[in-house]
């Protein structure tokens, strides 16, 4: 039998196959711990970012609410309160002078509904703004205050249009806030401020457009989808040019 064993050469095997070298025990060992090790890193890895994703706290986009008894207020929210306070600051003024200087009875009645309904809706305001913790102005804003210049100005059919145009494109603005924060607010103070508010303003701008001196085409109306439209010029009296 042995003449038929082929001799080995250096490195070859018997009967011509090749001799795999043997790698230390050791060695060995330590690649297959560290397979292991490998394995169990790639299966622990995602189990572990999806618990880390879990338990992350969502990140609010608005940084600007509060918490409050009522619920949270939001920046729309301050917003509008501080809206409703200054309207009644410079509406109540412009309805006196309606009272004193229009010379039609639609401006009065114009008048005297701006004085009352801004009464009650200034202390509504006032209550509100107290729940919610929150200042608000205590004079009209400088826009305001030139607006009320303009009345004490102007005399006759020149004042009756402007005090219809200037009240009517405020009221326009504040209600289109309005309308936004009653759908949107999760405030129950603000929720109820602006159910009150919807009322009086609506009131009033239909009491001034009662007066038939409103220039629809010359309002000023809101920004299409702003949460606070920017202050806009005043409509110009009938005649005048700009």
């Amino acid at each position: 039998m042995s003449s038929l064993r082929k001799k080995r050469g250096p490195g070859g095997a018997a009967y011509g196959l090749p001799l795999v070298s043997r790698v230390p025990r050791s060695s060995a060992t330590v690649l297959i711990i560290v397979a292991m090790i490998l394995t169990a890193a790639a299966l622990v890895y995602p189990v572990a970012k999806s618990a880390g994703a879990y338990r992350a706290a969502p990140v609010s986009d608005d940084q600007d609410v509060v918490q409050t008894p009522s619920g949270p207020l939001t920046a729309l929210d301050r917003d509008f309160v501080k809206r409703v306070r200054l309207a009644g600051l410079w509406e109540i003024p412009a309805g006196r002078m309606a009272l004193a200087k229009g010379t039609t009875p639609e401006v009065k009645v114009a008048g005297q509904h701006l004085i009352d309904g801004h009464t009650d809706l200034d202390r509504a305001v006032l209550t509100a703004a107290q729940t919610l913790n929150q200042s608000v102005p205590s004079e009209p804003s400088a826009q305001q205050q030139g607006w009320l210049r303009q009345l004490e100005a102007a005399q006759g059919p020149e004042f009756d249009e402007l005090f219809a145009n200037l009240l009517r494109s405020a009221h326009g603005q504040v209600f289109a806030v309005l309308a936004q924060v009653r759908a949107s607010t999760q405030n129950a103070t603000v929720r109820d401020l602006a159910s009150t508010a919807n009322g009086t303003v609506l009131d009033h701008m239909n009491v001034l457009e009662d007066t038939r001196l409103v220039k629809f085409d010359k309002l000023n109306p809101a920004p299409a989808g702003s949460a606070t439209p920017s202050a806009s010029r005043p409509p110009a009296p009938a005649g005048s040019t700009r």
